[in-house]
């Protein structure tokens, strides 16, 4: 989705513009080699299990990658009865409309969160002439649990969280939850996961990208693994983390 103009002073504001120019850039999922690093990650130690020992993704790696600060104050909450604590203790969807002045339509509601489809469609082009009010209003990206309304309503506050420790926590539990037999699709930061791989494991990088910018995950904007076939290529990416050694993995001198 592009990214209006009108939009970068809130950005600012968040602290988030950044990660609004690497969104705006293409960044496409390596999905097949994305699976293949997630089936060797222990839920019961946090760690990828390679051939070599085991390894992980740390705070640091998420401020490189996606530039997030740990300072600040802690973000949480419950997962299940989030709505009995919205603010106010008004309905988690009447705060919904008063935020965004809409409400999607049932068939783009999974529980408590949003289709993408449906954001995009309704916030995906911001208006000629939109004035303060309508521009504070588009809060789109992908599906998004409503329970993170709360902060997004604040944007001013917004840069005052520790955001990296809620990624790196964001994925390891997504990925934590995936280990699970019965579940099928993977969710979470995946930018910061597929960036790690090429960071850490530079037999894996994309050939062209060369030219380092901030957040480094930026550095990948415009890869497109491309449509063939994933089974064969998640077993390519099997066989090649199978023969793994521990020269093959970067330090963190790779990041200066």
């Amino acid at each position: 989705m592009c990214l209006d103009e009108r939009y970068v002073p809130y950005l600012q504001m968040a602290r988030l513009y950044h990660l609004a120019r690497l969104n705006n850039r293409c960044f496409r999922l390596d999905e097949p080699l994305v699976s293949a690093f997630v089936e060797r990650w222990r839920p019961e130690t946090h760690t990828f299990h390679m051939p070599f020992g085991e390894c992980t993704i740390t705070l640091q790696d998420v401020a490189y990658q996606l530039g997030l600060p740990v300072d600040g104050h802690y973000v949480s909450g419950c997962l299940t009865d989030f709505h009995v604590y919205i603010e106010g203790g008004r309905p988690a969807w009447q705060r919904f409309q008063e935020l965004l002045g809409v409400l999607p339509p049932a068939d783009q509601i999974q529980k408590f969160a949003v289709n993408c489809t449906w954001f995009q469609e309704t916030f995906g082009e911001c208006p000629d002439g939109a004035d303060e009010e309508t521009l504070f209003a588009d809060k789109s990206s992908n599906r998004i649990h409503i329970r993170w309304l709360p902060f997004v309503a604040r944007l001013e506050e917004m840069g005052g969280y520790s955001w990296r420790s809620v990624a790196l926590a964001w994925l390891y539990r997504c990925m934590c939850q995936v280990a699970n037999r019965h579940v099928v699709k993977l969710a979470g930061p995946l930018q910061l996961l597929q960036s790690w791989i090429f960071w850490r494991f530079p037999g894996f990088r994309p050939v062209g990208y060369d030219a380092f910018s901030w957040p480094l995950a930026s550095r990948w904007s415009g890869y497109n693994p491309g449509v063939s076939e994933k089974g064969p290529r998640v077993q390519m990416a099997r066989l090649r983390i199978d023969m793994l050694q521990a020269r093959d993995v970067s330090t963190l001198s790779t990041y200066v």
